[in-house]
């Protein structure tokens, strides 16, 4: 019996009761009422599950319609909505050829997105999803930090595997008066030094059980939730603090020229070295700051941090300063875009005309590949899925971007 036919038997169950009583001119017995509550509990309970079918057969019906042109990639029809996520991409972009290709382990395929941007074991259904037959509840809390230092570089394209660009030099010499006749000062612009960043990849794989694809699918939240937040983090990571050696990128704090500013003692505070960065990276270059990178515990110190009133600089938990306005979540400092992310080092902070003179080049976009044919897994039944990008970072003035040391 499937789920619609047992729902009408549960409500015809339900009807007869009622239908009994209303009969004999009488009210519903307590276990008649009983067994009625029963009844439209289980009907609430198929509805559900009905809904449930409802939409994996809508998904299958959405794959199954996506066909193929005669040179094997995905048809496209007029109006079609773009992507709005890799893993959608991920999804409208593999053919059913290429579906069919994996299903009977022959040769690997890929999918490329520019237009976006554990290792030993395989995912398994196993005992943390159930048997098979059970449904399962797919929503997954996600206990993620959202990577945000790319936000405020800029962003450009790369085609080849390098990035030359060039670091200004200091101007020798200065204008200056002159009497009438009098001899006029020479200035020296120095050439710019040309410096070469190289293209680094970063990347990724996990291993997933074909009972897994089949009984539980969420491939599509597989690839957004957990693939490109994963490399977003290492992204983050190299572009702030990478050291350069090997296929590493060289990060902002490891560059050569950036300033350095260093919290002293009573009563010079953290919020006193970071107004001090702010100007340091306007004095030496001409640019004003943009924004302000930090931990979230030494965020946390300022963001407590109170008067000899016990007013809070930044205001109260119900209120703003001084009990006036409202509170912000989470108020920037000194005016300027604040950044709270773990990826900075506690103790550290990152104070920079960013946007103006950092800039992340990408070489493509991510792209996802999906074998079944790598180290033996055919017989196993397991699919490897890889994500990567590859990148460069260009920093033409460092001396616009400064490290504060906190006490």
């Amino acid at each position: 019996m499937n789920l619609k036919q047992q729902r009408a038997a549960a409500l015809k169950a339900a009807q007869d009761i009622v239908a009994k009583a209303r009969a004999a001119a009488r009210d519903l017995t307590t276990e008649e009422a009983q067994e009625i509550e029963a009844k439209t509990a289980e009907i609430k309970r198929l509805d559900e599950q009905i809904a449930e079918a409802a939409k994996s057969a809508a998904l299958v019906a959405q794959i199954g319609a996506l066909g193929a042109d005669s040179d094997g990639e995905p048809a496209t029809q007029d109006g079609d909505a773009p992507a709005k996520s890799l893993g959608e991409h991920f999804a409208k972009s593999v053919t059913p050829a290429q579906l069919s290709a994996l299903k009977s382990k022959a040769t690997p395929f890929s999918v490329a997105a520019p237009e976006f941007k554990a290792a030993t074991d395989p995912n398994l259904v196993g005992a943390a999803f159930g048997a098979a037959l059970t449904d399962v509840d797919k929503t997954i809390v996600r206990t993620f930090r959202r990577p945000t230092i790319s936000d405020v570089l800029g962003s450009g394209s790369i085609t080849g595997t390098a990035i030359t660009y060039y670091v200004e030099g200091a101007v020798e010499g200065a204008l200056t008066s002159v009497a009438e006749g009098g001899q006029k000062p020479q200035l020296h612009f120095v050439n710019p030094t040309p410096v070469t960043d190289n293209v680094k990849k970063i990347a990724g794989w996990w291993d997933t059980s074909d009972e897994m694809i089949e009984d539980v699918p969420f491939m599509v939240s597989e690839i957004n939730n957990r693939g490109l937040y994963l490399l977003a983090l290492a992204e983050e990571n190299q572009l702030l603090n990478g050291d350069g050696t090997g296929s590493n990128v060289l990060g902002i704090l490891n560059r050569s020229g950036i300033q350095t500013v260093t919290q002293a003692a009573a009563p010079d505070t953290a919020q006193d070295a970071i107004f001090r960065a702010s100007t340091a990276v306007q004095t030496a270059t001409g640019l004003s700051a943009d924004a302000i990178l930090i931990n979230p515990a030494d965020y946390q110190a300022l963001r407590l941090a109170k008067d000899a009133n016990g007013q809070y600089y930044g205001g109260g938990f119900f209120y703003g300063e001084y009990g006036v306005g409202n509170v912000e979540e989470k108020p920037p400092l000194w005016g300027l875009r604040t950044i709270v992310t773990a990826a900075v080092p506690a103790k550290t902070v990152v104070v920079g005309a960013f946007r103006a003179v950092a800039t992340v080049y990408r070489k493509g976009g991510v792209r996802v590949e999906s074998t079944n044919s790598d180290l033996g897994k055919f017989t196993k039944d397991i699919t490897t899925t890889r994500i990567e990008e590859r990148l460069a970072l260009a920093l033409r003035i460092p001396s616009a971007i400064v490290k504060v040391t906190l006490l």
